[in-house]
């Protein structure tokens, strides 16, 4: 291929309902999506509306997303009670470990599980 895929995309196959083939969509570009009956061909289809998406973007002054700029910044706030925050807190002592990591640790463990059973 002469051109390349600037920006993170994801590709989804779709179901005879939705007309079968692949369905490729970029994150960072809202609304840029596209499609084709193989995989290569939604690519080829959707580098061409990814610059599309850029070209119409600039031709309006509109700002245009860095690459991977929608990607989660694995920042992530929780209020909690206070009697659960002081067990997390002394659990995390007895462990040795920050909150931060305990808590970390628990949400992976939890994940793995529930995802176990899928």
């Amino acid at each position: 291929m002469d051109e390349q895929l600037k920006y993170p995309f994801e590709i989804r196959h779709l179901s005879e309902e939705e007309g079968g083939g692949y369905l490729i969509s970029f994150p960072d570009l809202p609304g840029c999506i596209s499609d084709g009956e193989t995989i290569e061909e939604a690519i080829k289809s959707g580098i061409d509306a990814m610059n599309s998406w850029i070209e119409t973007s600039q031709e309006f002054n509109d700002p245009v997303p860095e690459p991977g700029s929608s990607q989660p910044s694995g920042r992530f706030v929780q209020r909690i009670p206070k009697s659960l925050h002081a067990r997390l807190v002394a659990r995390a002592k007895q462990e040795g470990v920050s909150m931060n990591a305990l808590v970390t640790s628990i949400i992976a463990e939890s994940l793995g599980k529930r995802e176990a059973h899928l």
